[in-house]
């Protein structure tokens, strides 16, 4: 009896035999457009803040996902969010992937969040407010450049 073990994110099968086969392309999930991936290692916070402010610019709402140790960032990013009223959260789901490790070559088990957030009532009017403030900003630092030229 042959037993499989098949993680949630569709990485590898394992046969009875000890064999690992690629699962089907048919078995993972197809990557949304609205989902930000967050990694610890990879980018600075505001990186994906930024990111998740233009991808609701786009989208109604987002998703924000992360494994292991990236959960902190992602909830730490989806606070900022939702404390700089530009989003709310709609909906947090929590789960364990089997992954394989790389320097072991056995199945481990991480923790996994996915934090789906909507836009505000307010977003579009803070992010016009805020881009009218940061024109003003360089229009102010153009001012000081061309005074210090006339000196």
């Amino acid at each position: 009896m042959a037993a499989q073990v098949v993680s949630s994110e569709g990485a590898a099968v394992m046969n009875g035999e000890g064999e690992n086969s690629t699962v089907a392309a048919a078995v993972q999930a197809p990557q949304k457009k609205n989902r930000i991936q967050v990694s610890t290692n990879k980018k600075p916070l505001y990186f994906y803040v930024n990111l998740a402010k233009r991808y609701m610019q786009q989208h109604n709402e987002i998703e924000l996902s992360a494994l292991g140790m990236a959960i902190g960032t992602v909830v730490t990013v989806a606070e900022i969010l939702k404390n700089n009223g530009l989003a709310t959260e709609k909906k947090i789901l929590t789960s364990t992937v089997g992954t394989k490790d790389e320097t072991k070559g056995k199945m481990i088990r991480k923790a996994k969040i996915e934090i789906l957030m909507g836009k505000s009532d307010k977003f579009d009017d803070m992010m016009s407010a805020s881009k009218v403030q940061g024109r003003n900003k360089e229009e102010v630092a153009a001012d000081a450049s061309v005074e210090e030229k006339k000196e």
